[in-house]
């Protein structure tokens, strides 16, 4: 994320474990409740083009690359890189900047992490405004590890299937992951270009995605998400939705009907867990297209009293 004429100030936190996390203070600053963003992936980072749901005159946004992500270091890093440790990192980023209470906002993986910092620490969140919606079931992952979206991406399903020795054309993922998380540098790369390239071309209704040169791909993000995917993201089997009544702050899930990456089955099962949720439908899919971006930005204006 670069810094621009809105942003308070930039800093690296330093959470322990060997860990320095990038973040970026962004927005009014006077804004009464502060808004933190958090990205998916996990290992995504944050991008310059998150900041276009929000409006820097009014809200204030806290921005940061977790462990591993962005510009925090060390970069890619999988050690000490759990759910609990991103929990505790936003605690300390919390503590760290004054934040008594906030907003959280976020999209996929920040879903999750989202809903396992609320339920640690209810006290400090007002409000979450969440789209693309994943809770990290078995289901959810094996739903792309699987090719559960292949009846409307053959080309995409194929094109990762011959990515991987004929033996595992019915578990290509099986084989991915086993090398991309292993000891060959060469072989594990080819493996999360592999499955980046899977996931990338789901993300958007209209093809947008383009691969990147596989010279240039730089395979630390997609590793530290392997990384989470593999080990189920730390969490027990369900935790989100058998937890989610505990929670009483409103809750908005927007979720895109067509969404190939998270199905929408989750979004809905989960508003009916929640105590005071609001699903909110969008003609779109998982993330980056406009009519998620224009809902949030709608919902957020509204939930900082703007």
């Amino acid at each position: 994320m670069t810094p621009d004429q809105h942003t308070n100030q930039e800093l690296m936190l330093n959470v322990g474990d060997g860990h320095d996390l990038y973040v970026q203070d962004w927005g009014n600053k006077d804004a009464k409740t502060p808004i933190v963003f958090l990205h998916g992936g996990p290992g995504a980072g944050v991008k310059d083009r998150h900041k276009q749901r929000f409006d820097p005159k009014k809200q204030r946004l806290i921005f940061f690359d977790q462990r591993g992500a962005g510009k925090s270091s060390p970069k890619g890093s999988i050690e000490h890189n759990t759910t609990q440790d991103l929990v505790e990192d936003i605690e300390k980023l919390a503590k760290h900047l004054k934040l008594d209470t906030f907003i959280i906002t976020g999209g996929s993986w920040g879903v999750c992490l989202a809903f396992a910092y609320a339920f640690k620490y209810p006290e400090r969140v007002t409000a979450m405004v969440l789209s693309g919606i994943y809770t990290a079931t078995r289901a959810e992952t094996e739903h792309i590890d699987n090719g559960g979206f292949r009846s409307y991406y053959p080309d995409v399903w194929e094109n990762y299937v011959n990515r991987a020795p004929k033996e595992y054309a019915d578990d290509p993922s099986s084989f991915h992951y086993a090398q991309a998380l292993g000891n060959d540098a060469e072989a594990a790369k080819a493996s999360i270009y592999a499955y980046s390239e899977l996931e990338g071309s789901l993300l958007s209704l209209d093809d947008r995605y383009t691969p990147e040169n596989f010279e240039e791909f730089d395979p630390n993000n997609m590793k530290i998400e392997l990384h989470y995917l593999a080990n189920n993201c730390f969490i027990p089997e369900g935790y989100i939705a058998q937890n989610a009544p505990k929670l009483t702050m409103p809750i908005w899930l927007v979720q895109g009907r067509y969404d190939m990456v998270c199905p929408p089955i989750t979004a809905y099962n989960l508003n009916k867990q929640l105590k005071n949720s609001h699903l909110i439908w969008t003609v779109a899919g998982h993330g980056n297209d406009r009519a998620n971006y224009d809902v949030m930005r709608t919902i957020l204006l509204q939930a900082t009293g703007k």
